[in-house]
């Protein structure tokens, strides 16, 4: 035994070395932040300038001279409240208070599936590898590049989460406080993480209840896990959920059955577990282009959902591990089934694996489990898709550090700003910096942080494709100057026009061309 931990310790210890190395890097070129968290960061914004817990605060659709607060409930706070408490002690900017929080949820997250899955019953030395083969994985360093907020923290949060669940054997007041407390814990890192949460104590209701065999015990074990699960939910939904929308509230679309409703989370411990969605840059959801037709991405789907229906078939009848093969089902079954109804609904869910990675994560382990136990052949075909997603992984974070610190844009935020050039920016702050009480308008979440001695609106992009409520553009009243920046584009087909046309306080915008890709257009 003690020959398998050393090696795996040493492993475990070169991952962790890698994360920190990978951190240090990330915090001399900063990384551009995802639309989700640049909203938590808008709260963060509103909180340091004096603003309550959690609220957005910015100028009133009803009368821009007056502001509005709004209770963001969309995103759990997690994301921006760990940069921010990074931002408090060590007073740095919001860019490396991003690159901290990405670090030290990587470090917590290794350690925390490495201790699960010897939890669940795989050798230190498998759990090591298999904790090796995440590291690999592009998810792994995306947050390097884009800080994508509740995803990395809900990594550091469902290993420990699952690994107290298996914990466990009976019925006692510490298991009741840590179903109390783990909902609230897995709120905070990211909102889905209710959906694991009822899961995880699902596994931990069958798992302390199966060695009795009275369904009074059963009972109550249940009740007294649902106790807790139930004040935790509705000390959420009290104080968090109920005071805004979710995207749980947004199905006004009604039904829709294609094939990829079901398709795509059956296929999901592939697509999230092999970097499969991520190596082709979104099968379904591709903003940055698809690179298959829409018939080639069914039928690779559906050959993706009958490898994954085999691969959890085969774990289940080889893999002798009853904890981890009851973790799977339960985590497969209820993934599938959520997922395929709000994909049915069309909730404000996207096709992306990264709803889908606990399942993708808990896969990896019966997989080299199959594969240490297969044929030479098998063992050298798994090395050599191992070795490619780990290039692939490392080709990516290698290409996006070098856009970051070499052709990146950074104010004084210090994130890379993805949707201004440097000039642009670089004349936004000065205005920022000798104006006041102008109002600014951008079509980007992140670019109103650079913001610091005005008031700021972000409306949404206009795609040429892309449905819109108008109702949503029109701003009433004046104030000070208003100044809209926009991509150059903007011209063209009218958009420009209409998002001017939307404050209707104002006219006679004046455009001062700031870059070759920017325009400012400014009333006064």
């Amino acid at each position: 035994m003690m020959n398998d931990r050393t090696p795996a310790n040493i492993i475990i210890g070169m991952i962790l070395l890698i994360t920190v190395i990978t951190g240090i890097f990330s915090y001399i070129a900063p990384p551009a932040i995802f639309p989700d968290p640049s909203w938590g960061f808008q709260v963060m914004h509103s909180m340091e300038k004096g603003g309550g817990f959690n609220l957005l605060i910015g100028p009133d659709q009803l009368d821009i001279a007056k502001d509005s607060a709004q209770f963001l409930t969309w995103w759990s706070p997690g994301q921006y409240l760990m940069p921010y408490f990074f931002r408090s002690i060590l007073h740095v900017n919001t860019g490396h208070a991003a690159v901290l929080t990405s670090v030290i949820c990587e470090l917590i997250g290794v350690i925390g599936f490495f201790a699960l899955f010897k939890r669940l019953g795989f050798t230190p030395l498998l759990s090591a590898a298999s904790v090796a083969f995440i590291a690999c994985q592009q998810f792994y360093f995306i947050p390097y590049a884009f800080y994508n907020g509740g995803e990395v923290l809900m990594f550091a949060f469902v290993g420990w989460f699952l690994y107290g669940c298996f914990s466990f054997k009976r019925i006692s007041a510490g298991m009741m406080l840590f179903v109390l407390l783990a909902g609230w814990a897995g709120f905070f890192s990211k909102s889905s993480m209710m959906l694991i949460y009822a899961a995880g104590l699902l596994c931990l209701w069958i798992n302390i209840s199966l060695p009795r065999k009275d369904i009074a015990a059963w009972i109550k074990n249940g009740v007294a896990i649902g106790i807790p699960f139930l004040l935790s939910v509705a000390g959420i939904y009290l104080f968090y959920l109920s005071k805004g929308d979710n995207p749980a509230a947004d199905h006004q679309l009604g039904w829709r059955v294609i094939w990829e409703t079901f398709t795509f989370p059956l296929a999901s411990p592939l697509l999230a577990g092999f970097s499969i969605d991520d190596l082709t840059k979104g099968l379904v959801y591709s903003p940055d282009g698809a690179i298959f037709s829409h018939t080639g991405v069914v039928l690779i789907l559906i050959a993706l959902a009958a490898l994954s229906l085999s691969l959890i078939w085969a774990i289940l009848r080889f893999v002798p591990y009853q904890p981890y093969k009851l973790a799977l089902i339960v985590y497969y079954l209820i993934m599938v089934g959520f997922f395929s109804y709000a994909f049915f609904k069309q909730l404000a869910i996207s096709y992306e694996a990264r709803h889908f990675r606990t399942i993708g994560l808990l896969i990896i382990p019966g997989t080299l489990y199959l594969v240490a136990k297969s044929k030479p052949a098998f063992r050298v075909a798994f090395g050599l898709i191992w070795i490619f997603i780990a290039y692939k992984s490392i080709e990516r974070i290698h290409n996006e550090y070098n856009y970051n610190k070499n052709e990146g844009v950074h104010g004084r935020t210090g994130i890379t700003q993805q949707f201004a050039d440097q000039p642009t920016l670089d004349t936004i702050m000065h205005m920022d910096d000798t104006e006041r009480d102008a109002i600014f308008v951008f079509v980007s979440a992140d670019l109103g942080l650079e913001i610091q001695h005005n008031r700021f609106i972000t409306i949404e992009p206009i795609g040429l494709d892309v449905k819109m409520d108008p109702a949503d553009y029109v701003y009433q009243g004046h104030a000070g100057p208003l100044h809209i920046l926009l991509p150059a584009d903007y011209t063209t087909n009218g958009r420009a026009n209409f998002i001017m046309n939307s404050f209707k306080g104002y006219k006679d915008f004046t455009p001062r061309k700031l870059s070759g890709e920017y325009t400012l257009w400014t009333a006064k």
